[in-house]
Formats: structure tokens, sequence, C-alpha cells
């Protein structure tokens, strides 16, 4: 039997859930492309970007989704040739590395598995190692999606200036923009890379590559950038056509201004707070279920998590089994395995994740916690107790 009336929820990390306030802004005609409206909403969305990045620096906007974002970036910061060093935590960092690959960069990888964070010390001894100018950028993920480990950025910029690396600093926020505290100027950050269908709360399309003027300096002195990924005349057009390569992404522009503005209604440092709350609210659970069973969270240390995904271990097949009924027979959506193989695990159908980004609320993670507990049930899988007790007495103190 399944059960066809009702919401569902799609509880996946991305694309996430979209408000009704976005959905009703994209609802509408096409508009004038020329003049107008949309040009100044546009023009609009950009300091607006930097509020949300803690950034004063340029925002260069694209059609385009993650891996697009990856290779534009990649594109204006280092050429066929040029040494970069990809600091792996994760699926999505070993993306970016074979994007740079097949871009003709030489690439060396450090990577610290799936379950901790980028070891600083592991970094200088790499780095110490090497020629001082060998690497033209270091690449890493804030949060990986697939592991839900986050990376101290900030430790890692105040590593490199100590042993004065000149490496530009790029990183991936395209998880954890709007959700996890993110402070591109304060952390010394030169590149970063972000997607409009996470935190951002708009269906995917759109990316983002905000950047210091270090690294517009650096891609002066590339002898040669596509027309499509230089940033450029995307930061500065002389028409408006020129802010996208082509016709602008109209729909996608009135729904981000309107999620721009729920942020900053909620402001940042509150969504911030709330996404760590209900973060934790998650943990206890998790916590509470792993008195029996094999359930487990992905990331041991909690410095080293992330509050817009959880990666979660059930082992055996145990993932795929409660995705299934969840989808079938409740209405709830959660995120596969992504890049979790094990021994005896090939397809990672012994993990799930949990995607609590963007418009995100109590009583949606105390459904998701809920749901799920339930689907253990089902399915015949064996959990500890008091795993909504938990979860309730921390989201309690919101």
């Amino acid at each position: 039997m399944t059960v066809p009336s009702g919401k569902t929820y799609l509880a996946i990390p991305g694309p996430s859930v979209i408000p009704e306030e976005v959905l009703r802004s994209m609802h509408r005609a096409a508009p004038n492309i020329y003049e107008g409206e949309l040009i100044d909403t546009t023009k609009s969305l950009i300091p607006d970007l930097n509020y949300v990045a803690r950034s004063s620096g340029h925002v260069a906007v694209y059609i385009a989704n993650g891996h697009g974002i990856w290779e534009a970036a990649l594109a204006n910061i280092v050429s066929a040739g040029d040494h970069i060093l990809v600091l792996a935590t994760g699926q999505f960092a070993h993306g970016w590395a074979e994007m740079a690959s097949k871009m003709a960069v030489s690439v060396d990888i450090l990577d610290f598995g799936r379950n901790r964070a980028v070891d600083i010390q592991t970094l200088v001894k790499k780095l110490n190692s090497e020629p001082k100018t060998k690497y033209k950028a270091i690449l890493l993920t804030h949060v990986d999606t697939s592991t839900s480990v986050k990376n101290d950025i900030a430790s890692v910029r105040k590593k490199l200036d100590e042993i004065d690396c000149q490496a530009l600093l790029a990183v991936d926020c395209i998880a954890s923009l709007a959700c996890d505290r993110f402070e591109m100027d304060n952390w010394g950050v030169d590149i970063m890379v972000a997607a409009c269908q996470k935190g951002l709360m708009v269906p995917p399309g759109i990316g983002f590559v905000f950047f210091n003027n270090r690294a517009r300096e650096r891609q002066k002195n590339l002898t040669n950038v596509s027309s499509y990924w230089d940033w450029e005349p995307r930061i500065n057009p002389k028409r408006y056509y020129e802010y996208f390569c082509g016709t602008a992404p109209t729909h996608h522009i009135y729904g981000l201004r309107t999620a721009l503005d729920m942020i900053k209604r909620e402001e940042i440092e509150k969504t911030w707070k709330r996404h760590e709350i209900l973060s934790r609210a998650i943990w206890a659970a998790v916590d509470r279920w792993s008195t029996e069973g094999d359930i487990s969270l992905n990331v041991k240390s909690p410095s080293d998590r992330s509050h817009a995904v959880t990666s979660i271990r059930l082992g055996g097949k145990n993932g795929t089994s409660l995705r299934q009924w969840l989808q079938t027979k409740s209405g709830l959506t959660i995120g596969i395995g992504l890049g979790m193989s094990e021994p005896g695990d090939p397809h990672g159908d012994g993990f799930v994740r949990f995607g609590h980004m963007g418009h995100v609320n109590i009583q949606m993670v105390m459904a998701l916690l809920g749901t799920v507990e339930t689907g253990f049930r089902a399915i015949g899988y064996k959990h500890g107790n008091g795993a909504l007790e938990a979860a309730s007495e921390i989201l309690s103190s919101i």
C-alpha cells in the first residue's frame, strides 16, 4: 500500500526545498531582456550575494550547475601545464580535480579520507616538500556533499600565510553557502564557487564564482581564457547580455532575488544559527538510534560536520532499503550514499544522506526523523529508542 495523498518532502542535499515565495516570483511571463525591471533586478543581486558570502569582491554569474562553475573558476586562474593541489575529503573534491586534469592542468591530490577534515600538518608537510612556487592554486570543499565533512577554511588560510605559500585558495561552497558559516574576506579566500539550488533555495540552473582582486590579477596573466568562462565581461558588462555571455536566465533571476530577500529578512547570522541547531537535533537523534544496531554518523567529530547535510552509515543494503520504503510508502525522499562505497558495498547501499539546507524548520526536521524511524520499523532495522525525544530537547531551545 502507498499513501498517495499529502505533501511530499524532498530531504536530499540539493536540490533543496523551494519556498512558495520563490516559486511564485518565477511564475510569470517572459520579461523584457533589453531594459527595465530585469536589468535593475540583476544588478541588485551582486551586493546581496556578497552579503551572504561575507565578501567585498567580485561575483560572476553563470548559467551552469556546480560542475560548470568548477570549470569557470579553473578557466580563470590556471592554464594547461600549471600545477594545483587538491585537498580531498570526499567525492566532490575528486570531481573538481578530475575536471582540472581534463583541462591539461597537472593535479596533485592529498586525500584525507571520507570522515575527517583536512589535517593542517599533513598539508604543511606536503607544501614544504615542494618548490615554493609550484602550485598556482589550492582547491578544497568547504563541505563535501557526499561525506558531509566540513573543512576549517580559516585555519588552512592561516597556515598558508605562515609558510608564505603564494597559491590562490579556491573553495567549493556549493553545499555550504547560506547554511554553514562562511566568511570569504575574513578567512582569506581568493576564489569561491557556489550554485543556486541548495542553501539559496532556487531551482538548479545558475552558479557563481566569487573572487578577489588577487585572483583577478592572476587571470590577467593567462594567455587564453574562453569567451564563455571569462569572468571579466560578467563583472564589468558594457551591455546587459554580457552578464551572462548571452540571454539571461530570466526567471532564475527573479527567484534568486526573492530568495536573497528571504535570507536578508532572517539575517545571515540567524540563518547560520538555525542550520546549526537543526543539525544538532539530527545528530542527537542518530546518536540515540546508534545505541543499538549498526547505525552511525559518518563524521565522528562534531566540529568536522556540516550544518547542511548529514551522511549516515546503516550497513549492508539497509540504506537503499530504507530509501525505497520512504519514497514509495511515505512521500519522503532522502539522499543516496554517493561516493560511499566500502568493502562488500561497492555502490554505497549501506549509506544515506539527510539534506537539511535552506528552507527548513523544526517541524520539517521532526517529520524527517519520525518518518525515518517509522521506516526502520518497516524494514526491520534494529535501532535504539529515544531519538525524537533527544531531537526535541535540542529544538526546544530555539
